[in-house]
């Protein structure tokens, strides 16, 4: 069964990136291939990806217009974007534009994975989207030892999470989460305003 995992790296404070979108603090940490958390394991168990335009144009940028996932990739924007010029093999990138939201597009993506999982690259709003539709099911994060104090946050949204598994890959804490939903207190606080104003009728 595809799952939808949130694979990420974070600082300890909870951003992605700070508020210039650098990601210098991250591509400076010592990390062990083949250790936990290690990409090449990760994506090996991948059939699909979907990321926002925020997250597309920083990787065409660093990259230099070569697209490094060989895997569909479903890019959610309401804006003209540029297509990759190839993949690092060469080859033409499988780069689907779409404009709809998670609800209309969930399951082509799902479809598109297989028998695979889907990989939720980011930004962490659309992360967000799909846990507020259930569709998020696992969060794996990197957390470095840096403290940013501002910046693009890693998952603006009230969740309860069970910790499943957390090791060490040189400076990460590598910590997967499976998502419960949305915070106990919220759905409390919403069954009460519910019974209030049944009440009231």
């Amino acid at each position: 069964m595809t799952r939808t995992i949130y694979y990420t790296a974070t600082t300890l404070d909870g951003y992605l990136a700070d508020p210039d979108d650098s990601l210098d603090w991250l591509l400076r940490q010592p990390q062990e291939a083949g250790g936990a958390g290690d990409y090449d394991s990760f994506i090996r168990g991948i059939g699909a990806l979907v990321m926002g335009a925020t997250t597309y144009e920083w990787v065409l940028e660093h990259e230099q217009g070569v697209w490094s996932y060989e895997l569909p990739a479903f890019v959610l924007t309401h804006r003209d974007l540029p297509s990759p010029r190839s993949t690092t093999s060469g080859g033409s990138a499988d780069v689907r534009f779409r404009q709809g939201g998670i609800a209309e597009l969930g399951q082509e993506m799902r479809d598109a994975a297989g028998a695979n999982d889907l990989w939720v690259v980011g930004g962490g709003d659309l992360a967000g989207q799909f846990a507020d539709l259930g569709q998020l099911d696992e969060i794996v994060t990197s957390i470095a030892p840096v403290v940013l104090g501002a910046g693009r946050p890693l998952l603006p949204r009230r969740l309860d999470l069970e910790l499943m598994q957390v090791d060490r890959n040189g400076a990460f804490i590598v910590a997967q989460h499976r998502v419960i939903g949305s915070l106990a207190e919220d759905q409390e606080r919403s069954s009460s305003s519910s019974a209030r104003r049944a009440t009231e009728v």
